[in-house]
């Protein structure tokens, strides 16, 4: 596929798509006439990267990982540095406590929606809470941000 194929079907820059192939993160195959030709494994791979760079990674780092993340794995590792493993797990740990935070916030989120539709059975969610059948007004449900 060519970098504006990859670019929509990930949300990223066809500009980044080019910086991680300056990073080593990705590569890509040139046409007879020079275009960008990205196989489909691309897609998950660019949708990785940027999971990893959303998660506080840098680019250096996530190069180092990425065949951790193939399947079947091909792990080289001789160039992992005693400051490298430290900041790996340092990260590692740091990733565990955000997954537990949105955790936290998704389950809260998901009982207070529970009550909101045990209270009013589910209906006039986003109508205004105008009771039609008995013309009465109730107060519009506040939307969750």
């Amino acid at each position: 596929m060519r970098i504006g194929e990859l670019s929509e079907r990930t949300g990223t820059p066809r500009r980044l798509l080019r910086y991680y192939e300056e990073q080593g993160l990705i590569v890509a195959a040139r046409t007879p006439n020079g275009y960008r030709d990205y196989d489909e494994r691309f897609v998950d791979r660019v949708l990785q990267i940027r999971g990893l760079l959303d998660a506080g990674l840098p680019t250096r780092i996530i190069k180092q990982i990425l065949p951790c993340l193939d399947k079947p794995r091909t792990i080289y590792f001789p160039d992992a540095t005693p400051e490298m493993i430290d900041t790996l797990a340092r990260e590692r740990d740091r990733m565990t406590e955000r997954i537990s935070c949105l955790t936290r916030n998704r389950d809260a989120i998901a009982e207070y929606l529970d009550a909101v539709l045990a209270y009013d059975g589910g209906e006039g969610m986003g109508t205004g809470g105008t009771d039609a059948a008995a013309g009465d007004q109730e107060p519009a449900a506040r939307s969750v941000r």
